[in-house]
């Protein structure tokens, strides 16, 4: 009983261990906060040997600070994060760029983030022309249904002669200005 009171730091280091070893097992944060405050406690009682009040005050307030602040923080961080599509559901919701036509009996195609995908319109009644931007809606087996998005609405003054010209640029090495 003499060497767990002259020695309650390894005590403390102990509990901490175990805690932080069954979060393992949890992975709810809850094990790794109470492990802080047993490791605070064990700091303490490197300081402080023969106050087992302090160590026990110490400890508990750390645990429930960190389940207080810190908990709530990487809960929302690492179990509410951004969902991870797979396969081709990744691409759904994401826009491209006709390349060939795309009609209703099929043949069409997109590129879409540097791959080329075949493609078919949603409504299964339209054509879309090369060039056109369409958004990815769904994907039935290899091959896009896609639906054109619409063209920015383009304000009078979009079209004003010299207003949106572009700024004069450095000369390029032809010696014209860009």
């Amino acid at each position: 009983m003499d060497w767990l009171r002259d020695n309650l730091w390894a005590a403390w280091l102990s509990i901490a261990g175990v805690l932080a070893l069954a979060e393992l097992a949890s992975l709810d944060f809850t094990l790794l906060m109470l492990a802080a405050g047993a490791l605070t406690a064990a700091g303490v009682s490197a300081f402080f040997p023969g106050l087992l009040w302090l160590q026990i005050v110490v400890g508990l307030v750390t645990a429930a600070a960190m389940l207080a602040a810190i908990r709530p923080l990487l809960v929302r961080k690492l179990h509410h994060g951004g969902e991870l599509k797979t396969g081709s559901a990744h691409v759904i919701g994401r826009t491209g760029t006709v390349v060939k036509e795309i009609h209703p009996d099929g043949g069409g195609s997109i590129r879409l983030g540097g791959e080329l995908w075949t493609a078919r319109p949603y409504d299964e009644v339209s054509t879309i022309e090369p060039g056109t931007r369409v958004e990815v809606m769904s994907i039935d087996g290899a091959t896009a249904v896609v639906y054109p998005m619409p063209e920015p609405v383009r304000h009078e003054l979009d079209t004003h002669p010299g207003l949106n010209d572009p700024e004069p640029g450095p000369p390029s090495a032809s010696g014209e200005q860009q």
